[in-house]
């Protein structure tokens, strides 16, 4: 019953942002720069969480990222663009069409492990990216334009799912076996949880959720190109998880917004950018190597310890 309060209060907050963000849009107190800037946060947001089922709570250690972003965006955008579905019914088949992506992807590389799997997931982010490139239905190099159809609202549910859902399941006991295959996954195993059956779930997972962030991706910008999706922007999405702390969904949320907003900021500086935005980095790690939050959740900061009371000596 207590979890249960805790969940409809957090959901009354973030309902009640939404709100006063709304109202400030449609009244003109926040601009088109400040909307899409928050958009991409939640966009990252979204990027950030999903990654951090596959790396933080099942301990995959994934690099292609990217190129389930890049299966919601360029099937997402066809689905509006070149069959005129809706925009609702295009980020679903472009979110089921990265998890059936996810699935084939995981099958068979997740029974590799370390340094391994995040060669195969980086090959395979290549693979889909130059599918893309050569691919003249969606425009290849020369890129796909798409019509601007995401908004505030979109966003902001879309990543409100995601977190709802991701946050659930790892608290579940399908979670937990997450969790274990994680710290050992041979002493998982001998404990009889079917390690590959969890890693392909968490992996499918991850790439549903990243599907549904292209989605809102592509269509938030006129154009979507293959270069967008390269290894680099991959590195971008574990950044967020690392830096906020492998196991923390609390960290990866806030080392998403902080770092979108000021690599944002330091677009104007574009000959000092990446040294500015990599001294940042290095900073954090150097003070802070297990992330801003390390495995603890911001919900724990407010949790209050019961402290007993000594009991005296000849007191019954």
């Amino acid at each position: 019953m207590k979890k249960s309060k805790v969940f409809w209060i957090y959901t009354v907050l973030a309902l009640v942002v939404y709100a006063v963000v709304q109202f400030m849009i449609t009244s003109g107190q926040l601009d088109a720069y400040y909307t899409n800037l928050m958009i991409t946060i939640l966009i990252n947001i979204s990027l950030a969480v999903s990654l951090h089922l596959v790396i933080g709570i099942t301990g995959q250690f994934s690099i292609g990222h990217a190129g389930f972003l890049a299966v919601g965006a360029y099937i997402s955008a066809m689905c509006t663009m070149n069959f005129n579905m809706p925009f609702i019914v295009s980020l679903i088949i472009g979110a089921l069409a990265a998890a059936a992506m996810g699935f084939l992807i995981g099958m068979p590389t997740l029974r590799l492990r370390g340094d391994y799997l995040a060669i195969a997931t980086l090959g395979f982010a290549e693979i889909i990216r130059i599918t893309f490139l050569n691919w003249e239905f969606v425009g290849g190099a020369s890129g796909f334009q798409v019509d601007q159809q995401t908004t505030w609202t979109f966003a902001f549910f879309a990543t409100l799912v995601t977190i709802i859902v991701i946050s659930n399941f790892t608290k579940s006991r399908h979670g937990r076996a997450c969790i274990a295959v994680r710290e050992d996954e041979i002493a998982a195993d001998s404990m009889g949880i079917n390690t590959t059956f969890y890693k392909v779930i968490a992996f499918v997972m991850g790439a549903f959720f990243a599907g549904l962030a292209g989605g809102l991706f592509s269509h938030n910008f006129y154009i979507i190109l293959p270069s967008q999706f390269g290894f680099l922007k991959s590195f971008d999405i574990l950044i967020y998880v690392v830096l906020g702390g492998l196991g923390s969904m609390s960290g990866a949320i806030i080392a998403a917004t902080l770092l979108t907003i000021i690599s944002q900021y330091l677009q104007e500086f574009p000959e000092t950018r990446m040294i500015i935005y990599s001294l940042v980095l290095i900073i954090v790690m150097l003070y802070r190597p297990s992330g801003l939050m390390g495995t603890k959740e911001i919900t724990d900061i407010f949790k209050t310890k019961k402290q007993r009371k000594p009991v005296a000596k000849g007191e019954d």
